[in-house]
């Protein structure tokens, strides 16, 4: 009872205090976790779990598109254009429960989640 208190007020702090890029890495890191545990689920068969999962991911590609500031330029026009197909994917391999598109769809969110944190510690390294 107490451990689990004191991981969710980690979990909450860790949230709570992280700065924009940690809080972008976070839900990069989730999307990944629930882009697989959406595909193995799948192919168990386990319609629920691949359906709540898929959608989570979905959730956290369309609050990525929402919250991003497309009058940055092209560059953020053009990932939101990425965003959009990924989420597409998502709602195409949810409604199929078709592992391929979870196949072609999971690589491209850890390259996006690793562009993002090669683009942190890039960030960290200028700043010293």
């Amino acid at each position: 009872m107490y451990a689990n208190n004191g991981y969710n007020v980690y979990k909450n702090n860790s949230v709570n205090y992280a700065s924009k890029e940690q809080l972008l890495l976070m839900l990069l890191d989730g999307a990944v976790k629930y882009a697989k545990i959406g595909r193995q689920a799948i192919e168990d068969k386990d319609i629920k779990k691949a359906h709540e999962n898929i959608k989570k991911t979905e959730d956290i590609f369309t609050e990525l598109m929402v919250s991003l500031d497309t009058n940055a330029g092209d560059w953020a026009k053009s990932l939101f254009a990425v965003y959009e197909f990924i989420n597409y994917q998502l709602m195409q391999a949810n409604i199929k429960k078709d592992t391929s598109i979870m196949d072609t769809v999971i690589p491209m969110i850890e390259d996006i989640r690793n562009t993002w944190q090669e683009a942190e510690k890039l960030s960290k390294a200028a700043v010293r």
